[in-house]
């Protein structure tokens, strides 16, 4: 297969910093991320964790995605989940402190790869810039999204892609394949990093003299079908659990349908808002990110590897454009590119100011601005990572949504029911059957497919109905908060008029109503009311006025 050649590796700096002192400097910056991370671990799940979390709960019960829980993301985070909560526990802490392993875990393997491109300065700056980026409160960091869990397997694929160019071994390619596919399981986005590290290999093949057609065609196939194999082993397992017809609605027919409701022409305008938006308090570092963009074109040690930081750049880019939604969440598979950037401006300018000045003395000015940069960026977020209590840092960034109240609500309904008991939520908020540790009336867990303008919305909603009059809930939960739902102009409202107009009122009693009130002076003023029992009666359903818990009356059984 060739024989083993040194990576082309360019020489940033004079002098390497010995080994043991990088991984000393790198277990400090790791330690101080994870010190606000050990702050930051309970603060309350939102809908996409409470998503993963209770899929992750019926797999840890035996129960395979698809078969009570739908949605279109793929399988691969709901295993994770499931990992996750199986090691730390089934609990908010326990889920965020496998975020913290992860990014941490992320954190170590963008160095590595950063130290095998550049140097190990290149690699601590790459490390801490992306520790911090992915933190921030703008990105919604503190929450354990899909996007983190796509990153880490996407990170090791291409550590094994840079080892399988240095080595020539067919066993690096393989292992490079099956990462980069286990990040594709994760969600649907992760698939760009599959076309991105095939390219370069191929491309590092090609670069070989003589060039041997067989040799590069065989690890070409070896990496495509070891890309593929995770994907193939979820549509088997799928296929095998009974639920491969309902996986392949959710994940490709839904999600094509999903993909199509912005239009193309919006696109731009969507993304220079919310990259604005986002970036704001850390705009020195994406900055640095970009000057580390044009530098590493411009000086002569880092140019061998422009072009490769270019694609990594770009294909981390196209990670958040599907759909164009361009959600906060959604940049983070674009951060281990930025961070990247951001050492590698450190690293040439460095190199460039010292060969224009000849004075070793300014080779630290680059890294100086970084640190202010990291320390604008720590300062702007301080008040949400540093001091506010985690009821009021969740209030600063998602507003009235009821993560709190969710809490509450499900504490009351595991114990006023029994674990055969099941519970119906019209809303979207799959963390209160989590938390009750009680399953679904129904696999619809959102009912933000029912309000889009798609074709399958309709079916959707008589498939609930149908589900939930089967199921007979003991309580039904009706989120009337407008989050919950994003009813629009022109959406279906079957299902309201079924629920509001005829089954609640026949069959349920008002047993519950919680109601926020939010003074417009920041997240302290934020005030829950929990009215129980006969009193929760005198408070009719009103649009977005709060949640409302019904049981089921003993003559409707």
């Amino acid at each position: 297969m060739g024989k083993r050649r040194k990576l082309d590796k360019p020489q940033i700096e004079a002098g390497q910093t010995p080994s043991w002192v990088s991984w000393a400097i790198l277990g400090v910056i790791v330690l101080v991320y994870a010190a606000i991370r050990i702050r930051m671990l309970g603060i309350p799940i939102e809908r996409d964790e409470g998503e993963y979390a209770y899929v992750g709960q019926l797999i840890l019960k035996g129960v395979p995605p698809f078969k009570l829980a739908y949605n279109m993301k793929l399988p691969g985070i709901y295993y994770a989940y499931a990992l996750v909560m199986g090691v730390f526990g089934q609990s908010v802490v326990g889920i965020h402190l496998g975020l913290l392993v992860v990014n941490a875990a992320s954190m170590v393997l963008l160095y590595l790869i950063a130290r095998r491109l550049f140097d190990s300065t290149v690699g601590l700056v790459s490390a801490a810039a992306f520790g911090f980026l992915t933190i921030n409160q703008n990105i919604f960091g503190t929450q354990a999204h899909a996007t983190h869990f796509v990153v880490l397997p996407a990170l090791a694929g291409i550590l094994f892609a840079l080892k399988a160019v240095e080595s020539k071994k067919l066993l690096h390619v393989a292992l490079s394949g099956v990462l980069v596919g286990i990040a594709l399981t994760m969600k649907q986005q992760g698939m760009f990093f599959v076309p991105f590290v095939l390219i370069y290999l191929l491309a590092n093949d090609l670069r070989e003299r003589p060039i041997r057609a067989i040799s590069i065609t065989g690890r070409a196939c070896v990496f495509i079908a070891c890309s593929a194999l995770p994907y193939i082993l979820i549509c088997a397992l799928m296929a095998a659990s009974g639920v491969f017809g309902r996986f392949w609605l959710w994940t490709f027919e839904y999600a094509r349908n999903y993909v199509g409701e912005i239009p193309v022409g919006q696109a731009l305008g969507v993304f220079l808002k919310n990259t604005s938006e986002m970036a704001g308090p850390s705009v020195v570092l994406w900055l640095l990110a970009g000057l580390g963009l044009v530098l590493v074109w411009v000086d002569g040690a880092t140019r061998k590897r422009a072009l490769w930081m270019t694609g990594f750049f770009l294909f981390s880019l196209a990670t958040i454009v599907p759909g164009f939604y361009f959600r906060q969440h959604y940049y983070v598979t674009w951060m281990p590119s930025l961070a990247l950037l951001i050492g590698v401006f450190v690293g040439s300018a460095r190199n460039i100011l010292k060969r224009l000045t000849g004075i070793a003395a300014v080779s630290y000015i680059p890294a100086a601005v970084f640190v202010v940069g990291l320390l604008f960026t720590i300062n702007a977020h301080s008040e949400f990572l540093l001091r506010l209590p985690m009821d009021q840092a969740t209030r600063s960034i998602y507003g009235g949504n009821p993560w709190i109240e969710t809490q509450e609500i499900a504490k009351y309904l595991k114990a006023h029911s029994k674990p055969t008991d099941t519970i119906a939520v019209l809303g979207s908020e799959p963390q209160l059957p989590f938390f009750a540790d009680r399953r679904s009336a129904t696999g619809y867990i959102y009912t933000y497919p029912l309000m889009e303008r798609q074709k399958l919305a309709g079916k959707m909603q008589k498939e609930m109905i149908a589900e939930i009059e089967k199921s007979k809930p003991k309580y039904i939960v009706f989120v009337s908060i407008s989050t919950s739902w994003l009813w629009r102009q022109g959406s279906d409202m079957t299902i309201l008029n079924w629920a509001l107009g005829e089954y609640i009122p026949k069959n349920y009693t008002q047993m519950g109503y919680v109601m926020t009130y939010y003074g417009g002076l920041g997240p302290s003023s934020f005030t829950t009311e929990y009215i129980w029992g006969d009193k929760a009666r005198a408070y009719p359903i009103k649009p977005d006025n709060g949640i409302y818990i019904f049981e089921r009356k003993i003559e409707a059984n």
